[in-house]
């Protein structure tokens, strides 16, 4: 463009376009931004938070008449984008540039669609800026080399980086994660789980950098619910019809964080207005001054030192004097290694330490205000020490089960007091990872809730709470999630690899799905996709993925024996 100005436009003002127009801003002198939007008010909210001599803001499309390049990102309804593409052919001159926004849809049919196909590219931006700042550019057959370039060097002014993906990849990433994000807000809609616990899950429970519900007011509602009408269509895939809430929530115009309203509220900054407390976590609690672990595996031996860690009294109790002397070496163990590597002090180790008793002798728990069931996995097993618990528990002592999948109301009943019973699901390993779980029955009293909430305050942990439904909040998303990622390998031209890297890449996950499967376990993987199909309802069921079957059945569990969907990794990698 030699020394003139570079006209850029932005068309759709939600919060990817107002993401991308102050990125632009941002760039640097000698460009005009042309910020459109149809709806006045949204125009005039982003123009409170937007500001500069180079920017200029409108509803009409003329006003983009003057633009080099035009980024719309006004809709994921194909018959929309190509009707707004034709419209900005009309109003654009001959040499202009259409850059336009698509998770999933065909950029070759927009291409010929807007009457310019050797002008039109298609742009994938999965998260708005400054939260992603990932952009793949999607040319066609007819695409012109001077419009890829414009489309890099307009990339470049907004600090993106233009990164390619494996042919087909981004749209299976947008599948898995809208179809997740649709999983979410139906989770809502069954009044299973406020928006907030479901977004402060996965955040902290898988480490994702946004909540799904979050996310889905970044990147707008309708945007999110006109590509799953898309991608339904085209798999007839169930899990990608769009949950009704997601629809009556578009009609109402709660889109999202552009219109100030959507699964938060949002200020004029366009931040979320934080939301009072819940009550029920605020409610009278018991006081907790000891508390009885038992079990003597990994889950029983973290939880026993992260109550050790802060000051509580701990009686752990295992099946035999060996097996509760091993525990507490382990215990020692961590302690020490916790100790050098800065995290705790020596007075600290030592005093933590000597919170903790480990026994073989049950009526030691008689004393204690909350015990703790943390044995195997197994319904039966889980059922029986609840109810030898509850036999030598103290009147009014909380009883809590430690489980991942398991019904707490069925752990619950074998005691006679289920309304003193509670779920706390601890993720491994319990001293590192933050969230806790709080499943409440039909049973549990008020006050029983909110000393399981008192008690994770007081270990540093944040808590959520959900009712009782196999998986929770977060192996009911994530399994379901890991799974179609599985079944998509046998549907779509794409590699673990490409699934992986476009997952990573463009939605900010730390790992990609079959990364996280071999770091799990295929065997511990497929057994929570199975107790998740064995309690859904038939035409909502999980049928774990046959291909995951067959490498279970062949020994390939992941990381743990060297290879999984992934290639074998060095021992170092995987022991780490």
């Amino acid at each position: 463009m030699g020394g003139q100005t570079l006209v850029i436009g932005v068309l759709g003002l939600g919060s990817l376009g107002e993401g991308i127009a102050r990125a632009l801003l941002a760039g640097g002198p000698r460009a005009e931004v042309v910020a459109v939007d149809r709806d006045p008010a949204l125009v005039r909210r982003v123009g409170r938070r937007l500001d500069g001599e180079a920017l200029s803001l409108g509803t009409e499309l003329t006003d983009l008449k003057r633009a080099d390049l035009v980024i719309e990102s006004v809709s994921g309804d194909p018959e929309a984008k190509a009707d707004v593409l034709r419209q900005l052919h009309a109003v654009c001159p001959p040499g202009t540039v259409f850059a336009t926004v698509s998770g999933s849809l065909p950029v070759e049919e927009l291409a010929i669609a807007s009457g310019r196909p050797e002008r039109v590219l298609g742009v994938r931006v999965s998260l708005p800026p400054p939260h992603g700042r990932n952009v793949e550019l999607v040319s066609t057959a007819v695409t012109s080399p001077e419009a890829l370039a414009l489309a890099r060097q307009v990339v470049d002014r907004a600090g993106s980086e233009v990164v390619t993906l494996g042919e087909g990849a981004g749209e299976a990433a947008t599948e898995l994660v809208y179809g997740y994000l649709n999983q979410a807000v139906a989770m809502v809609e069954q009044d299973y789980a406020p928006a907030e616990d479901i977004d402060t899950a996965m955040r902290f429970g898988c480490g994702l950098p946004y909540g799904p519900l979050h996310l889905l007011d970044l990147i707008g509602l309708d945007t999110v619910r006109d590509t799953l009408r898309t991608l339904h269509a085209r798999t007839g895939n169930p899990g990608l019809a769009p949950a009704p809430l997601l629809d009556r929530m578009v009609g109402d115009g709660t889109v999202g964080r552009k219109a100030g309203a959507g699964f938060y509220r949002y200020g004029d900054d366009g931040e979320i207005v934080p939301r009072e407390q819940q009550a029920s976590t605020a409610a009278p609690f018991r006081d907790i001054t000891r508390i009885g672990v038992v079990g003597s595996g990994t889950m029983a031996r973290g939880i026993t030192e992260i109550l050790a860690r802060a000051g509580i009294e701990t009686t752990l109790v295992a099946r035999s004097e060996d097996k509760a002397s091993a525990a507490f070496s382990a215990v020692d163990r961590s302690l020490g290694r916790a100790e050098q590597r800065g995290r705790i002090g020596e007075m600290e180790r030592i005093e933590a330490l000597g919170c903790v008793n480990a026994t073989d002798d049950y009526t030691e728990l008689a004393d204690c205000d909350l015990l703790i069931e943390a044995v195997a996995e197994e319904l039966p097993v889980k059922r029986a020490v609840m109810g030898r618990l509850d036999t030598v528990a103290k009147p009014g002592a909380v009883l809590a089960s430690i489980t991942s999948s398991l019904p707490v109301t069925a752990c619950a009943h074998a005691t006679s007091r289920p309304g003193e019973v509670i779920g706390l699901h601890f993720f491994n390993p319990a001293p590192v990872m933050k969230l806790v779980e709080v499943v409440r029955t039909e049973d549990t009293s008020a006050d029983v809730l909110a000393t399981a909430h008192a008690l994770t305050r007081q270990l540093g942990k944040k808590a959520v709470n959900c009712t009782d439904r196999t998986g929770f909040i977060v192996n009911a998303l994530l399994f379901p999630f890991l799974n179609e990622a599985i079944l998509m390998l046998d549907r779509a031209e794409v590699t673990v690899e490409d699934i992986d890297t476009a997952v990573t890449t463009a939605f900010g996950h730390p790992m990609g799905p079959f990364t996280l499967l071999d770091t799990v376990g295929l065997d511990v993987s497929l057994a929570i996709m199975q107790r998740l199909q064995e309690t859904a309802a038939e035409e909502d069921g999980l049928v774990p993925a046959a291909r995951l079957e067959q490498l279970v059945g062949d020994g390939c569990l992941g990381r743990k024996t060297g290879s999984g969907f992934r290639a074998a990794e060095p021992r170092a990698a995987a022991t780490a």
